[in-house]
């Protein structure tokens, strides 16, 4: 593709971090088609979702085609979703409400993040899934918010079942990218990412289109209840 053919300003990609069955992939099919699957997928591998948006700031409105990866939580597939790491600009880190093992391990992914990701401080939002379950609910908000507050991480509850608070979740990380990008563009960390990536589109910044990579420049069931 051209970027004459190109009809977003920017192309942001985001990865979906957290252990198997927090409902990562009930998650972003809900905010990608607004459905929620009553099945457990295992994610083998990766995979992901697109979806176009309008992000407005400092009265400018901006085109943007979000892509989502959506990762294999297993232990067995994490060298492989980690060489996706450093090519993404923001991530939505998932743990599961029910499951104080899936909260425990968010430490682990974000020593990961540090170790693999483009920058040791990157973009990432922290979501408790399934918060439609209370009955079933084991990890208390003080836990959170005192693992939160170490990690200077912003938190939002989330369920992929009714759908609550994902597109505020999702709109959160976009936010956080794209102050970044504004104000940061010259950044060595930011630049070193664009760099690496050679699917993304002309940069709006300032009044003009900022050229960053012309044309020729050198992816088991079992039943489950609604509880994802």
């Amino acid at each position: 593709m051209t970027t004459a053919n190109i009809d977003y300003d920017y192309l942001l990609k985001f990865l979906v971090l957290g252990d198997s069955g927090v409902g990562k992939t009930c998650l972003l099919y809900q905010y990608t088609d607004g459905r929620f699957h009553t099945q457990f997928i295992s994610t083998v591998g990766i995979d992901f979702r697109e979806k176009r948006l309008v992000y407005s700031s400092r009265g400018r409105r901006h085109r943007i085609h979000l892509q989502i990866w959506d990762t294999a939580g297993q232990e067995r597939f994490r060298s492989l979703t980690t060489a996706f790491y450093r090519d993404a600009m923001g991530f939505l880190l998932i743990f599961d409400l029910t499951s104080q093992k899936s909260f425990l391990e968010i430490t682990n992914w974000l020593e990961q993040l540090r170790m693999h990701a483009y920058t040791e401080d990157p973009d990432v939002v922290l979501c408790g899934n399934k918060c439609d379950l209370l009955q079933l609910r084991v990890v208390s908000r003080e836990q959170v918010a005192a693992l939160a507050q170490r990690y200077r991480l912003p938190y939002i509850e989330t369920s992929a079942c009714t759908g609550a608070n994902i597109q505020q979740a999702v709109e959160l990380l976009v936010g956080r990218v794209m102050e970044r990008i504004e104000n940061a563009v010259s950044n060595r960390d930011f630049t070193l990412l664009m760099a690496q990536s050679r699917r993304l589109p002309n940069i709006a910044y300032g009044p003009d289109i900022v050229r960053l990579h012309q044309a020729n420049g050198s992816p088991p069931r079992r039943n489950r209840n609604c509880n994802c």
